[in-house]
């Protein structure tokens, strides 16, 4: 193309906005810049067309993370645009975190033209290629050149269309040169079908049902273990092939008649020399939240199968033991199908330790991690944010199965960061239309604090932010950091390098947004507030005492041990 036949910068914006929108695209997440005008002003024609959903953020690491949390929610690939320099870099962990999570997300990054690089013009900086293998494809697109195909193509790959790729992140890196706004006698189009909204919401999770196991099959001990993201197939599995189902609250399948709640204390007790030990394991999704499960992973003794049916994107074929099995058929002669006795065994040890965990929570109204956990999970609807850390393994502690699937449950458990919870809850919330609850620690909720901030007429979410507050990293204690810690050879080096403690007014950082606030002293006091009637947003603040922690889990584990032994009648 030669220069006088060479695009406007907004021109070719157009023709990017057009070509996104028709791959799919219906929200993007702007962050303020000089080098992405012309994108931010074709947008804001799209948008006053009723074409696509517009969300501004100053902060790219937010708007990054809140455009991941629009695309979880709307299953649909969402965009992020930021301008050039740092602003690119920001975006860094939420594009790791859409890699290892399978999820669309569109890295839109604006850049100077090619005769300004290297030159030391100002926020100039190599931007193609700045996310190296966390994206799927990266492409520079000139000054002037028609963005069409360079979309397309990127679309394609964002989405899991191109063949033995999982769905994932894309990074389009526009080159644009001045001028870098509209002509004077542009405007933006009339608003005709503004407030029309053609965006797809999730109706949330539902059971499946497969056909009952053929009695032909053999009859095995075998366990179906749901991990992050496995979805209702796995319940549906395990209900079909009379299993026990051992499944994390992201799995989205902790549920139904065969779930059992607090599995991982369970596993010992079904090991290699139990009356009735554990022959096979079926794995659904990705299991990441217990040391037990991973201790039951590693075992060499153990047939172990792994549900893929599509590519995944969080290993490389050949680095798990597990046997990758496409077919629910295939998948069924391996697990077999379990007897009267064995589902009857996980599901008894199953209720006799839920009854002994309840019994160690309610014996107090004073909250703590598990309890908040528990009431977390029995109260959500629609949709429910679990934030790294304690908050989902109290959850998957404490959580007792229910009948049907009450909440779509998300958490980001690709790498399992703490960073941007808030900002990709706040994007589930507006994605998915639906109410939607926050469980997070304190250090979780400060990580991504300026995910609060809103511009002026932003549409906020319906977003209950439940912050499960001991001053500090209370999962730390759990671990053997926390014997460290007890042996008191470190002095004080535990608690600051690990606890960082903190003594941060919630308060007061909610007002400073403008977001509710209230605080639960009560196990009781919290049970009210989750069910209360939400509109727009507010923080509630549980204050626990974290030197408690290791106590607690002590006496839940000693309790559920003595209730269980006698349930299956073991020494």
């Amino acid at each position: 193309m030669t220069s006088h036949d060479a695009l406007t910068s907004l021109a070719a914006a157009r023709i990017a906005v057009n070509a996104l929108l028709d791959g799919g695209v219906r929200h993007v997440v702007v962050a303020p810049g000089s080098r992405s005008a012309p994108m931010a002003y074709a947008l804001a024609e799209a948008e006053a067309a009723g074409r696509i959903e517009l969300l501004v953020r100053i902060d790219e690491r937010s708007a990054g993370f809140t455009a991941l949390g629009l695309a979880l929610s709307t299953r649909a690939p969402a965009a992020v645009l930021t301008t050039s320099g740092t602003a690119v870099g920001n975006l860094l962990p939420a594009v790791m975190e859409a890699n290892h999570a399978a999820v669309p997300l569109i890295v839109l990054s604006a850049d100077r033209p090619e005769e300004l690089r290297g030159t030391g013009a100002n926020q100039t900086t190599i931007q193609l290629d700045i996310f190296g293998d966390q994206v799927r494809f990266a492409v520079d697109i000139p000054a002037g050149n028609d963005p069409e195909r360079a979309i397309s193509t990127a679309l394609y790959a964002a989405t899991g269309a191109l063949e033995d790729t999982p769905p994932g992140p894309v990074q389009l890196n526009f080159a644009f040169r001045e001028p870098l706004i509209p002509e004077a006698s542009d405007s933006l189009p009339a608003a005709a079908n503004l407030g029309q909204r053609p965006f797809h919401y999730d109706a949330g999770p539902q059971a499946l049902t497969l056909p009952p196991a053929d009695p032909g099959l053999p009859q095995r001990n075998t366990v179906v273990l749901a991990g992050h993201d496995a979805g209702p197939v796995a319940e549906a599995f395990a209900r079909a092939h009379s299993l026990p189902l051992l499944a994390e609250p992201s799995s989205n399948a902790r549920f139904g008649p065969n779930a059992v709640g607090p599995y991982r204390l369970l596993l010992q007790y079904f090991g290699p020399r139990a009356a009735m030990p554990i022959e096979r394991v079926v794995v659904f999704g990705r299991p990441t939240l217990s040391r037990p499960v991973a201790a039951l992973l590693a075992r060499h003794d153990l047939p172990l199968a792994l549900y893929e049916p599509v590519p995944v994107a969080w290993y490389e074929q050949g680095r798990r033991r597990e046997t990758p099995i496409a077919s629910l058929d295939e998948l069924g002669e391996f697990a077999g199908r379990g007897s009267v006795e064995w589902l009857d065994a996980w599901l008894m040890a199953g209720a006799a330790a839920q009854h002994a965990l309840d019994g160690v929570l309610g014996s107090t109204s004073v909250p703590s991690g598990p309890s908040v956990g528990s009431l977390v999970w029995a109260h959500a609807r629609g949709q429910l944010v679990l934030g790294s850390s304690n908050g989902i393994r109290d959850v998957d502690l404490a959580g007792q199965p229910v009948p049907e699937p009450l909440a779509t449950v998300y958490a980001n458990r690709g790498l399992a960061g703490i960073d941007g919870t808030i900002s990709t809850a706040t994007g589930i919330a507006l994605g998915g239309g639906r109410e939607t609850t926050l469980l997070v620690g304190d250090l979780t909720f400060l990580h991504d604090a300026g995910g609060l901030l809103l511009g002026a007429g932003e549409p906020a979410p319906d977003l209950r932010i439940v912050v499960l507050n001991d001053s500090g990293g209370g999962i730390f204690g759990l671990l053997e950091h926390g014997q460290v810690d007890d042996n008191g050879g470190y002095g004080t080096a535990v608690e600051r390098l690990f606890g960082t403690p903190h003594s941060v007014d919630l308060s007061a950082l909610a007002a400073a947004y403008g977001v509710g606030h209230s605080v639960a002293s009560t196990t009781a006091e919290l049970a009210a507030a989750l069910a209360s009637p939400l509109k727009g947003r507010t923080i509630v603040e549980v204050r626990t005492d974290r030197s408690r922690l290791r106590a607690l889990h002590a006496r839940i584990k000693a309790a559920v041990g003595e209730t269980v032994a006698k349930v299956l009648e073991t020494p």
